[in-house]
């Protein structure tokens, strides 16, 4: 069954984007889903994912429960092997289904002219202009605006979220061949 009705895929290294998705889109987004639904709207972040639990574990089960992929993109995105499986993982999902509603809603981040041609192929969400990463954003005129963005989203997103194909559990799910541990470090006396 799913679990939940958005995954947020970001690349994680980036400080403003993880930021900007923690202070700013994921509460926003969650808040005016929430308001709009008529039952409780659940979305995966990867901050999520508890304390001594396999990541990587955590992270595949979530997005093999989800219903839509919001991937916020930016250049480095499109380089980071766990985003383009995420990516990747939800586009195989859209191949495997007969409806033509789509499971991914990208939004950009920052410099979408960098993003792969198949990336430009869909119909991608500019938030260029509110991606302040800083808390005090909130306070700022301009969110007033991201904020109509954000009721414009989560209007998309709830029609994408009821029309969501029947959950299978064979849903494809890739991700990242595991680093190889790295050598331990001799202690210098």
């Amino acid at each position: 069954m799913y679990e939940y009705d958005v995954f947020i895929s970001y690349q994680r290294a980036g400080r403003d984007i993880s930021a900007w998705v923690k202070n700013h889109f994921r509460p926003r987004l969650a808040e005016v889903l929430d308001n709009n639904f008529y039952r409780d709207v659940r979305i995966f972040c990867d901050d999520q994912v508890r304390t001594g639990a396999s990541w990587a574990g955590e992270v595949r089960t979530a997005l093999l429960r989800t219903r839509v992929l919001v991937p916020v993109c930016s250049p480095k995105y499109f380089r980071d092997e766990w985003c383009l499986a995420e990516w990747h993982s939800m586009a195989k999902r859209e191949a495997l289904t007969t409806r033509t509603r789509p499971l991914i809603y990208p939004v950009i981040f920052c410099d979408s002219r960098n993003f792969p041609d198949w990336a430009h192929e869909r119909r991608l969400r500019d938030l260029q202009q509110w991606n302040h990463p800083f808390e005090h954003f909130q306070a700022a005129p301009a969110y007033l605006d991201f904020n109509l963005q954000m009721q414009q989203i989560a209007g998309e997103l709830e029609e994408l979220i009821e029309r969501a194909p029947d959950w299978r559990s064979d849903w494809p799910v890739h991700t990242p061949d595991p680093e190889p541990p790295k050598p331990a470090r001799m202690p210098r006396f």
